[in-house]
């Protein structure tokens, strides 16, 4: 309603009621029905399942656009979303080659990769509307609400399209998964109703409407996708956004400093390669933490200390108040010793930093930095994975005659690479379906794989008791060594060492 009518609406309603009361009619009905009439309203207008038609609802906020250049460390993935969008753009040259029309693109891929980011820069390179939703939204308690929104997301897009003056509109759906999943066969869901509807959407995108409408969609869980939502002609393509490799963390670290003042002595590349398997949404935290940092010393830029505290915050947690024994200090000091000497004897120079600092739930860490980017493993290569891990337990055995609770999450890190192991055929058991064991046989190849390793692991950390002795007071006054120093210290105990004289 408009200003001017809520006004004449105020100067006539009281008016009216005092000359129906004049006239002697009773007009506490009227006043009920009014009362009931205006609560409707407002409940139905908090619901905001009215006013679909006023001016806020005419006039949506227009989505902040972006280019593939401003995405990185996903090339591959761009290009294929390219030559998909050239669908959009080149009709004529399609159709002359009687090429039907993609009508959806699925991205897949770990959080953080970059999805969305690929969507809004897909509707910028298409010259489309953009309207975006989650599958979160389509979830409701009532019976077919689900599959009205679906309907209405398809409306909206092709409205903002012709308000837009677009030919053509991208809906992005994030985390499909919520709506899209299997269809078990039981009893009738209202999930199942807006997957169907989502479906029955899909088929009615005809190729030759305008505006033409493309669905995209992301989700971190394909395999739980229904069939039906993924077969060709709804689904055509289907892009993995993975985690980037070092050239593309580069440039997404690049393209973060570009706003943020730097010393002149940064090793982006540097970063780079300490921050493997970060994501895009990572290694984003990892300059705003360094920025943080720097505000937080009075520093007029950011230097390489910040954006090293920066990576360990963002792997492991902010620092902690813990206090703990001097006894607790040693403990956690020769557990960390133990991992970093197990890392430096079988990958030399794989230690980055030693700390004893406490982050997140863990009273000290050792940073690994991998000398080359791997995605196929050995089996030599993952026994020594084996061995940094249980390193720490191994060097407590040889001090202090047992193990603590410090040792949990390095033998659920063995467990899971020797499950790896089974799973790949590099063990004993050969290839075979994992099925197909049972626990019994797990749990006697898991205790032979772990505790010859163990062994092994003991064994060469006994004959470094020297570094042991050599290093664990310094890392105890300085908490935290770089890689290069505690590579240091290690050759001096070397160069100590008395050599074993033959009997």
């Amino acid at each position: 309603m408009s200003k001017w009518g809520k006004e004449i609406a105020i100067g006539v309603v009281p008016v009216v009621l005092v000359f129906l009361l004049f006239i002697g009619l009773n007009i506490v009905p009227i006043l009920l029905a009014g009362l009931f009439i205006g609560a409707l309203v407002f409940m139905a207008r908090a619901r905001g399942m009215i006013g679909v038609g006023s001016k806020n609802h005419d006039k949506p906020k227009k989505p902040s656009y972006m280019t593939f250049d401003e995405i990185g460390g996903q090339d591959r993935a761009k290009q294929e979303l390219r030559e998909a969008l050239d669908f959009l753009i080149k009709r004529e040259e399609m159709q002359k080659l009687g090429i039907r029309p993609l009508k959806g693109i699925l991205l897949t891929g770990p959080p953080g990769t970059g999805k969305t980011l690929l969507a809004k820069a897909a509707a910028h390179y298409t010259d489309s509307a953009f309207v975006s939703a989650s599958g979160s939204e389509f979830v409701e308690m009532y019976v077919g609400v689900g599959a009205s929104r679906v309907r209405e997301l398809f409306k909206e897009a092709r409205t903002r399209a012709a308000k837009e003056n677009k030919d053509s509109a991208v809906i992005f759906i994030d985390e499909i998964d919520v709506i899209g999943g299997k269809r078990d066969g039981g009893q009738h869901r209202e999930y199942d109703q807006t997957l169907n509807q989502l479906l029955t959407e899909m088929d009615g995108m005809n190729t030759t409407d305008s505006p033409r409408i493309f669905l995209m969609a992301a989700t971190n869980r394909k395999e739980m996708l229904d069939s039906a939502l993924l077969r060709p002609g709804r689904f055509d393509r289907h892009i993995a956004v993975d985690l980037p490799d070092k050239k593309g963390r580069l440039h997404i670290l690049k393209l973060h400093a570009k706003n943020k003042p730097l010393d002149e002595g940064i090793d982006l590349e540097k970063v780079a390669e300490e921050s493997f398997q970060f994501s895009g949404a990572q290694l984003e935290s990892v300059m705003n933490e360094a920025a943080i940092y720097a505000l937080r010393d009075e520093a007029s830029a950011i230097g390489q200390r910040h954006l090293d505290m920066a990576i360990d915050k963002v792997m492991m947690g902010e620092k902690t108040d813990r206090e703990t024994t001097k006894e607790e200090r040693e403990r956690v000091a020769i557990h960390e010793l133990g991992h970093a000497i197990s890392a430096e004897l079988v990958r030399p120079g794989a230690v980055s930093q030693v700390a004893l600092s406490p982050r997140g739930q863990a009273l000290g860490y050792v940073r690994h930095h991998p000398q080359k980017e791997h995605y196929l493993y050995t089996k030599s290569f993952l026994e020594e994975q084996i061995m940094i891990a249980l390193g720490g337990a191994a060097a407590e055995e040889i001090f202090y005659g047992g193990r603590s609770t410090g040792s949990r999450n390095d033998f659920e890190q063995a467990i899971r690479i020797v499950q790896t192991m089974i799973e790949s055929g590099l063990t004993e058991l050969g290839i075979v379906h994992p099925d197909m064991l049972t626990k019994e046989d797990w749990m006697r190849e898991n205790k032979r794989i772990l505790d010859d390793l163990f062994s092994r692991t003991r064994r060469m950390l006994e004959e470094r008791r020297d570094v042991f002795e050599h290093s664990l007071a310094i890392v105890i006054r300085e908490e935290t060594l770089s890689g290069e120093q505690f590579r240091s210290l290690m050759a001096d105990a070397a160069a100590t060492r008395q050599p074993v004289s033959a009997s």
